[in-house]
């Protein structure tokens, strides 16, 4: 079974070594939501998830040591999400960007051109196998700047915000190193049992 999400991902390091990356997903098969993964200095990995249901999905697909539901808001890059809240500026769109809003957004596609992105952009992939041989296709659309963040967990702030480096480690791929907000189309194929 096909599951097909439409939004934009986030994704962005701080100097406390706390990596973020948040999902927003205004058409996805759960309504409109949005999730953030957040990954340590020690690589303790969170999943802040606003439902089960969406807890158990992404949980299913991904690896992580924590998973906390509480609820999650999202209003034009301010995000609160129980222990973690996140605001960003964002900036025009990229070389990048401008290429990706010309591409189709089908997984064909995104499995063709997977081997150059995993050499254009260190840690990024664009097909994956992850969890229990589930398949997954992203398929960018447009990639925007983060001119800045800041980023607080449980009341302390987090620091300046850097590239993420080290690359972050739920799955098989991570974002771009450079902060920035990449919109696309996710394809998620689950061969194991789809919870909720």
């Amino acid at each position: 079974m096909r599951h097909r999400f439409s939004g934009s991902i986030a994704g962005l390091g701080t100097t406390s070594g706390r990596r973020v990356v948040i999902g927003h997903w205004p058409d996805s098969p759960f309504g409109p939501f949005t999730d953030v993964m957040v990954e340590d200095a020690t690589g303790h990995r969170t999943l802040v998830a606003p439902t089960q249901q969406v807890a158990d999905f992404v949980a299913g697909t991904y690896h992580f040591d924590q998973v906390r539901v509480v609820p999650v808001t999202f209003d034009d890059w301010y995000v609160e999400a129980g222990p973690l809240t996140v605001r960003l500026t964002v900036g025009g769109r990229t070389a990048l960007g401008r290429l990706l809003a010309l591409t189709p957004t089908a997984p064909w596609f995104a499995a063709l051109v997977d081997p150059v992105a995993r050499l254009v952009l260190k840690g990024v992939r664009t097909r994956v196998t992850a969890r229990a041989g589930d398949r997954e296709w992203y398929s960018a659309r447009d990639q925007r700047t983060v001119l800045g963040a800041v980023v607080t967990w449980d009341g302390q702030d987090c620091g300046a915000m850097t590239d993420v480096v080290p690359a972050v480690r739920f799955g098989p791929g991570s974002t771009p190193p450079r902060p920035s907000v990449v919109d696309l189309v996710s394809t998620v194929e689950r061969r194991s049992l789809t919870t909720g």
